[in-house]
């Protein structure tokens, strides 16, 4: 399974390239950081998000995408772009045709380190030595990216048999308690 995962952000947004199975080594395919610059226009921040993400999918034709979830911060003005480039990611996914799952942070981190309370050093340590990489990815946002990849590819199989599960069920007349 090949998996792009995105660290939303509106200036610095993380893309992660990752192929593997769930319970194998993770191979790396690539990892970019798209900037916008902070003083234009939001609308024009967010096309060329949207550009640079749909010009990815397109390149590097993901089985799926996978999107850290936005969660609640201090500062708004900081979670609405996160939030603005969140859905840009989503829709780059969903506009390509293909399934797209969203992860809370701490269950990246604990899908990588084992802890969901582990910090960026962690996470960027375990994805280089996961993905046996020379030096870790940098900026955090590709680090964090990779994560949400292989994140999906180890858990993601395991979410999409259970709702496919329900379906089926639903299908049947099976109810859910």
């Amino acid at each position: 399974m090949r998996v792009l995962g995105i660290d939303p952000g509106l200036t610095r947004c993380g893309v992660g390239v990752v192929e593997g199975v769930p319970g194998r080594p993770c191979k790396l395919i690539g990892y970019y950081v798209v900037y916008t610059e902070p003083d234009d226009d939001i609308s024009l921040r967010l096309l060329h998000l949207d550009r640079s993400l749909g010009e990815l999918v397109a390149e590097h034709k993901p089985d799926s995408v996978a999107v850290e979830r936005v969660f609640s911060q201090h500062n708004v003005r900081t979670v609405m772009g996160t939030a603005q480039a969140s859905a840009v990611g989503v829709l780059a996914g969903a506009r390509a045709g293909l399934p797209v799952e969203t992860y809370t942070p701490s269950e990246v981190k604990a899908a990588v380190t084992g802890s969901g309370q582990a910090g960026k050093a962690q996470v960027t340590a375990m994805v280089t030595r996961l993905l046996s990489l020379d030096a870790p990815p940098k900026p955090a946002d590709a680090a964090d990216a990779l994560a949400l990849a292989i994140c999906h590819i180890w858990r993601g199989g395991t979410r999409a048999r259970i709702q496919a599960a329900a379906v089926a069920a639903a299908r049947k007349g099976v109810r859910k308690r």
